[in-house]
């Protein structure tokens, strides 16, 4: 029974012609494009700037915003897992080749399982947009902040530019991203059907755990780039770099806003 249900899932999610004969190429791909990804982002930064700043009174969070919600959250939650699945059954089917998995070599083409995970983990960051746009027209501005919309807009770079240079070892980054993603989507899908859960603190310990974990993978790249033949993606990594120690300092600071015992501590009094 157990084998039949991994042969099912290891062909439809690995070795699916579709999947196996997947490539990449900028401009024939949807949304491969330069003018796309801009296009997209500079969409997406505009329509957040006019609606946070324009009074929606129409609306009616409790009664036409909750069904979207929760529509949403188990969208997402459904797709983070079928991707932190799907690339790591080919993750697996490439083990006989350890070094492959963390080094690609140098003018690899983004071909294969590895790249169609990422390309529909790309495709994946464009959907999450949405999540700007609920929590908008939700009334719930106060949530709105610069940390949200600057991880929203530039990861969108950084998975494009993981498929432009063929980036070793983002599949790995991909895993954990999208395992993250099924903790917060769960968090928030439980909010939408009316239950808030206590362990909201658990996805921010997450995320920042992930973003140590992404810096112990771009160390592993580093060494494998200069210490031997090199490896391909080398530019998509320096920009991961800066990329995920910013969002390390922004989620740090967000952390100690929250967390912090003086936080506790007037909440604790507030509510005595």
């Amino acid at each position: 029974m157990t084998t039949n249900i991994l042969s099912t899932l290891q062909y439809w999610l690995v070795d699916h012609p579709k999947i196996q004969h997947f490539s990449w190429a900028q401009g024939e791909n949807l949304g491969s494009s330069w003018e796309f990804l801009l296009s997209t982002i500079l969409t997406y930064l505009s329509l957040t700037f006019l609606l946070s700043n324009v009074q929606l009174p129409f609306l009616k969070p409790q009664v036409m915003i909750k069904p979207f919600l929760i529509l949403h959250n188990i969208n997402l939650l459904v797709l983070s897992f079928t991707m932190a699945l799907g690339c790591t059954l080919s993750i697996f089917s490439h083990l006989p080749n350890v070094n492959y998995i963390i080094c690609f070599p140098k003018h690899t083409k983004p071909t294969g399982p590895l790249f169609f995970w990422t390309y529909i983990f790309y495709l994946s960051k464009i959907l999450e947009f949405l999540d700007t746009l609920l929590i908008i027209f939700s009334n719930s501005i106060n949530r709105l902040t610069f940390l949200h919309v600057y991880h929203h807009a530039t990861v969108l770079v950084m998975c494009y530019l993981s498929l432009y240079t063929s980036e070793s070892m983002f599949s790995l980054v991909l895993v954990t991203n999208s395992s993250v993603h099924m903790l917060m989507y769960t968090y928030y899908l439980s909010c939408a059907l009316g239950v808030r859960p206590k362990w909201k603190r658990l996805v921010t310990d997450c995320q920042i755990v992930q973003f140590w974990s992404s810096f112990f993978i771009m160390l592993v790249i580093c060494i494998y780039h200069f210490t031997g033949e090199g490896c391909s993606g080398i530019w998509g990594w320096f920009f991961n770099a800066v990329f995920i120690s910013s969002l390390l300092v922004l989620f740090t600071q967000f952390y100690s806003k929250n967390y912090s015992p003086t936080k506790k501590k007037a909440s604790m009094t507030k509510n005595a």
